[in-house]
């Protein structure tokens, strides 16, 4: 086994405080990484406070996990010791119902095996997560991290970057698209900004206009006030002027933590 030594809450709302822990000795596809960043999702902070029920303790959180391969098993082909990679919200699955064999495994029919406050395949060995100094990943669950990302600035992409990045992808954003994201907060600001990137011309929609500087770093072209009744009647003649096939593909809701 492998000392792990992390933070955990013994209890539902328990401060995190130190804890140490076993992994399990790396099997034949397993990654040992050595982590160096993770990052804090609200998430957490809802299954530490037990807000969902079902959480079962102590629990190590954590989710949106970076760091450097320090041991491959034998059969592992698509990493080697020293590269950069990442882990997100789930570990495992079942690789054989229909979705898992789409590579969408995270539509598992048996249920896909969490991070943490999870049970591995076994049925018995409980997961933990990332607010520690080791993990043990089998390599088809274990994301590659380009060299030139910095590990810290990579971590929030394991989670808040994905939830963008996946209906983007879906609904083929990119030039002659147009994007609206409600909220700029914690994920909101990150579809803004791979919207942009993709080529969209990106709108937000925010309550306030505190935050309209911010949209022109981050890449977004529009920005309205949903405080301000007039925003509505603006956006209500923009859409009955539209003629023939619109090009805006989504309005997709965000999550404002702030």
């Amino acid at each position: 086994m492998i000392e792990v030594h992390g933070y955990a809450a013994q209890q539902a709302k328990a401060q995190l405080a130190p804890y140490s822990f076993q992994r399990r000795e790396p099997g034949n596809y397993d990654v040992v990484i050595d982590i160096k960043y993770c990052g804090i999702c609200h998430t957490d902070i809802h299954q530490v406070g037990d807000e969902w029920g079902g959480s079962t303790f102590p629990m190590v959180p954590g989710h949106e996990i970076t760091g450097i391969v320090l041991q491959v098993g034998s059969k592992v082909t698509r990493y080697k010791v020293g590269d950069q990679v990442g882990v997100g919200c789930f570990v495992d699955s079942c690789r054989k119902c229909g979705p898992c064999s789409k590579s969408l495994e995270q539509y598992c029919v048996e249920g896909m095996t969490t991070t943490y406050n999870g049970i591995e395949r076994d049925g018995k060995t409980k997961t933990q997560g990332g607010y520690s100094d080791k993990i043990v990943v089998d390599e088809n669950y274990v994301l590659r991290v380009p060299g030139n990302l910095p590990l810290d600035k990579a971590a929030p992409l394991l989670c808040a970057g994905v939830t963008l990045y996946s209906p983007l992808m879906h609904w083929k954003a990119g030039p002659g698209k147009k994007v609206a994201i409600i909220g700029l907060g914690g994920i909101g600001h990150m579809g803004v900004k791979l919207a942009h990137a993709l080529g969209a011309e990106v709108t937000v929609l925010s309550h306030s206009l505190k935050k309209l500087e911010d949209r022109k770093k981050l890449g977004a072209n529009y920005f309205y006030a949903t405080s301000d009744p007039k925003t509505f009647e603006k956006l209500k003649r923009f859409q009955q002027n539209l003629t023939g096939t619109s090009t805006w593909i989504c309005l997709h809701l965000t999550v404002q933590w702030s």
